[in-house]
């Protein structure tokens, strides 16, 4: 994705094309399998976003003393937030039909990070890199590079729409150099 200038605009990352109705099928068979397991990936997801990019764990005061993937795994809250994580990429699977309730929930995540959270945005580019790798290592048998590429474009179009929320709530730094 390109920053796109326009007169008189902040930057803006440029847009994703839209999900075609042969990625949203790709999408929701891939994460049928997925999902099967949903707690077991998304205890991995998170560990090994804390694992490769420790400065993550600064949003959690839970985790942050954990720098043993084992630790992390037995943590009851780690496994909790886990669960938010894979429960929210579902919601959004199941309505890749529905872009206004795709919409509203990027809103929610959007808003609450940035506000209450105080998370900087680039995590999400991060985690989305994550996530990619996670679901090509436990998956490879469904993770071919068309579902890699479908699941790519999603989560790039998630970023898009959480840093436009980020946007307008008026976060002014949408890079870091924390990372």
């Amino acid at each position: 994705m390109e920053r796109v200038h326009g007169e008189g605009e902040a930057d803006r990352l440029e847009r994703p094309d839209p999900i075609t109705e042969g990625e949203r099928e790709i999408l929701q068979d891939s994460w049928a399998k997925v999902y099967q397991t949903c707690d077991d990936v998304g205890v991995a997801i998170l560990i090994r976003l804390f694992v490769n990019f420790p400065s993550s764990k600064q949003y959690f005061s839970q985790f942050q003393h954990m720098e043993e993937p084992e630790e992390l795994e037995r943590s009851a809250q780690l496994r909790k937030h886990a669960r938010r994580v894979m429960n929210a990429i579902n919601t959004l699977v199941e309505n890749l039909h529905d872009s206004e309730k795709l919409v509203s929930v990027l809103k929610l995540v959007g808003k609450a990070h940035a506000l209450r959270h105080k998370v900087e945005p680039v995590y999400f580019k991060i985690l989305s890199g994550v996530i990619l790798e996670v679901l090509g290592e436990e998956f490879p048998e469904v993770v071919t590079p068309e579902v890699a590429a479908a699941w790519a474009k999603l989560l790039a179009t998630v970023y898009w729409h959480i840093t436009g929320v980020y946007e307008e709530v008026g976060w002014t730094q949408l890079s870091s150099s924390a990372v």
